[in-house]
């Protein structure tokens, strides 16, 4: 079961800032469920889009629930726990970094942006590809290790071909993980199987 916050304090709107949580951060589903009271398994439901399908996410940073500090902390240890900031003024709702929310639809695009990200730059963290796709790290791991449950359908494709990540912020991810240039990467090669040769009919005679 997932641990309560301290000092009683309760995220506001907790399945819509799970959603944001797992689109916006590296963070594991068991740090989400404890931040969110939620169980690790809703937050992978939530993840795998079998449960709050369509929801909008809920900003725990521009809303002083949360700190872009305290969640590269968590990040960086999956061990840790989220804590919840304390502050009486309400602050406004100002924009942040990292990847906008992902509709519905180009969600299914993402297992296919981390397929090429891992396979054309196997040195990016899994932090960076989660800021980057708005994923979450059991999913890029699983895609590593080839163990997705619908690892026979995914194509490794482009992020930005697909809308999911701008060039900009993808170069920025590569060279921190000491490549050159995303423009770099060869295109990936499809594997095809021959088409067999259609058999000639014999003639036939009168």
């Amino acid at each position: 079961m997932a641990r309560q916050t301290t000092d009683s304090q309760k995220p506001l709107m907790p399945k819509a800032t799970a959603v944001w949580l797992i689109e916006n951060t590296g963070l594991t589903f068991r740090q989400i469920g404890t931040f969110c009271e939620l169980h690790e398994l809703e937050v992978q439901s939530i993840a795998d889009d079998e449960v709050a399908v369509g929801m909008v996410g809920y900003d725990p940073i521009a809303n002083g629930q949360l700190t872009r500090e305290e969640i590269e902390r968590c990040e960086a240890d999956p061990a840790e726990r989220l804590k919840i900031a304390r502050s009486d003024v309400p602050r406004p709702a100002t924009r942040t970094k990292g990847p906008k929310y992902t509709p519905v639809a180009r969600r299914g695009d993402k297992p296919d942006a981390i397929a090429w990200l891992v396979k054309h730059y196997p040195n990016l963290a899994d932090a960076q590809i989660s800021r980057l796709i708005g994923t979450t790290k059991p999913t890029i791991n699983a895609i590593r290790d080839r163990s997705h449950w619908n690892m026979a359908n995914i194509n490794a494709r482009d992020p930005v071909g697909l809308g999911l990540c701008n060039r900009q912020d993808l170069d920025k991810e590569v060279l921190k993980a000491g490549y050159s240039s995303s423009m770099d990467a060869p295109p990936v090669q499809e594997d095809t199987q021959p088409t067999p040769a259609t058999p000639q009919m014999p003639e036939f005679k009168l």
